[in-house]
């Protein structure tokens, strides 16, 4: 029995509970595969600690995790659109726990390059599967399902940040990074058996609303790439990127360099430190952010919810470097930052499929989401900028500044260009 995605005749509708079972079997992929990226700041300072390496070489192999994670999506996306999702995440499953036994055997910088890229090989096969299918499977609430999907990996290592934490503390980085690739992997590997996509017939037709656009034609990938909109896109996706990702991965030296990593901060009656405190939380609305943004996009259109949210992230990050080096504020408002970042994984992608269609639906969004592997080279570039400035000024004034942009960018730009493109590929 094939799962490709076209079939020759169509078949009859499933049910929504089929359909949300699918949902709920990526979004379970997509917290498998959450801490190879979001759990990463955590062995930073003893990988530093243990090898005497500057903070910018180590994190060139999270730069590395994110590029391999994000550009090859695209050739993953084809297999999948071609074959299926079940191979693709089969073998994504087995090069993320690869990747980070290599991490746990390391004992140069190539060592922790190499076993990054492996994982973000197979992160990036896992993550774009599940979202393209999500894409597909839910043409009537495209931006929610996205959403969802995209929020097990944004929400899917909270859990985690404390017993990672932990067994760092207890174990040792290594031990760690052994144990839970493994075990992560093994799981992505079981759970890619339970994958299908659509034939033709299957899901619902596309919602007829005044606000969401959607296109009637499809776009082979090879088109989609002449198209000027795709890269007005992909360049709003990199500047919104780059803020959150350079939070992201430097979230625990950030709050060690204003000296609010260790302080005790007690809200609704629960008491951590400052730093496990925030990376729980911005776990929490980092996940939420998604399918809550998707599903407002879905009633309102996707530009003038990247308005809000765009300024809203800008607005957060501002307020961060303000009031940042109070452990309380710390806590708040880097949960406020997330939360207003998150839903570009929902956004983003449900904007490209809405503009070209359904069919190449995981290679086309994979097209979208190497923008996150170029935001990625401005990792190490906010390292360099710390290191000779001495602070974080310069990195947060220019992340406030490009979310700005983007919003602006999402509703005077996007917004009546998109009208166009749409209504001539309808006509055509």
């Amino acid at each position: 029995m094939t799962d490709m995605v076209q079939a020759t005749a169509p078949t009859a509708r499933v049910s929504d509970t089929y359909r949300w079972a699918q949902l709920a079997v990526g979004v379970a992929a997509m917290v498998m595969i959450a801490n190879y990226q979001y759990g990463w700041t955590f062995f930073v300072p003893d990988i530093q600690k243990k090898f005497g390496w500057d903070r910018a070489s180590i994190q060139w192999a999270f730069t590395l995790f994110v590029l391999f994670e994000t550009w090859l999506v695209p050739i993953e996306g084809w297999f999948v659109d071609k074959y299926g999702p079940r191979l693709v995440v089969l073998v994504g499953g087995v090069l993320c726990a690869i990747g980070w036994a290599i991490n746990a055997q390391a004992t140069t910088l190539n060592g922790y390059y190499l076993g990054m890229i492996i994982a973000g090989i197979g992160a990036g096969g896992v993550y774009g599967t599940c979202v393209g299918n999500a894409l597909k499977w839910f043409p009537d609430k495209r931006g929610l399902a996205a959403g969802i999907t995209a929020a097990g990996f944004g929400a899917g290592s909270a859990l985690t940040v404390a017993p990672i934490q932990a067994m760092i503390k207890d174990s040792g980085f290594q031990t760690t990074f052994l144990y839970f690739g493994l075990g992560q992997g093994i799981i992505i590997c079981i759970l890619a058996f339970f994958l299908l996509a659509p034939k033709a017939g299957q899901v619902p037709n596309m919602v007829a609303n005044a606000n969401l656009l959607q296109t009637r034609r499809n776009y082979q990938p090879t088109e989609v790439l002449r198209q000027p909109i795709f890269w007005l896109m992909y360049f709003m996706f990199v500047i919104v990127g780059a803020g959150g990702l350079m939070v992201t991965a430097n979230l625990k030296p950030i709050a060690a360099d204003w000296k609010v990593d260790n302080v005790p901060v007690t809200l609704m009656a629960v008491t951590m430190t400052a730093v496990t405190f925030a990376a729980t939380i911005d776990r929490v609305l980092n996940g939420l952010t998604r399918p809550f943004f998707g599903w407002i996009s879905d009633m309102i259109g996707r530009e003038n919810t990247m308005f809000i949210a765009f300024g809203m992230e800008g607005f957060g990050i501002w307020m961060l470097y303000l009031w940042g080096h109070d452990p309380i504020w710390f806590v708040l408002l880097s949960g406020f930052v997330f939360f207003a970042w998150g839903e570009i994984y929902s956004l983003f992608p449900s904007t490209c499929t809405d503009t070209f269609g359904a069919k190449f639906a995981t290679t086309n969004a994979g097209l979208l989401y190497t923008a996150k592997g170029t935001a990625a080279l401005l990792v190490p570039i906010a390292n360099y900028m710390q290191q000779s400035s001495g602070t974080w000024d310069s990195v947060f004034i220019i992340a406030a500044g490009a979310n700005i942009l983007a919003s602006l960018l999402a509703i005077a730009v996007l917004k009546p260009w998109r009208k166009v493109v749409v209504a001539k590929s309808t006509v055509a």
